[in-house]
């Protein structure tokens, strides 16, 4: 649904802190679905275990932050060319199962609540049909 290129149009961030690599499914204002591959050349898994590689569980929940911004900047009326989208919390983040090298994560967030600027996801994070982490995303959209 987007690509690389459509996804860094909405998001500022770029490598090494861009965590999502497509957008598969999207209903605005309801739910999207992106995909993040995790390769070993991935800058943290030099650190992050040396000899047993894990993506970190905070970019775990980035990377849920990430594909809920896109789902609200894109379902956001009122947003302008200099309109940016602010993680504000998180609550009740769980990891369930490492995430290695090789792995294709799947982020699947749906709106919980939106009131005004403020979005309000249930993220949940699988690799395969396997439910890795979850958690509750709290993001706004305003003027950079």
């Amino acid at each position: 649904m987007l690509d690389i290129n459509e996804i860094m149009e909405v998001l500022p961030h770029r490598y090494p802190f861009l965590l999502v690599d497509k957008v598969e499914e999207m209903e605005l204002g309801k739910k999207i679905v992106c995909m993040k591959n995790v390769t070993i050349n991935e800058p943290f898994f030099q650190g992050h275990f040396p000899g047993h590689p894990i993506m970190p569980g905070v970019l775990i929940v980035e990377a849920m932050a990430q594909a809920g911004g896109i789902l609200a900047f894109k379902s956001e009326p009122d947003k302008t060319e200099s309109s940016v989208v602010y993680f504000m919390g998180i609550d009740n983040a769980r990891f369930r199962k490492p995430v290695l090298p090789g792995n294709q994560l799947r982020l699947e967030l749906e709106v919980v609540k939106q009131r005004r600027a403020i979005w309000k996801f249930k993220g949940e994070a699988y690799v395969g049909e396997e439910l890795v982490a979850e958690a509750e995303i709290l993001a706004t959209v305003m003027d950079a």
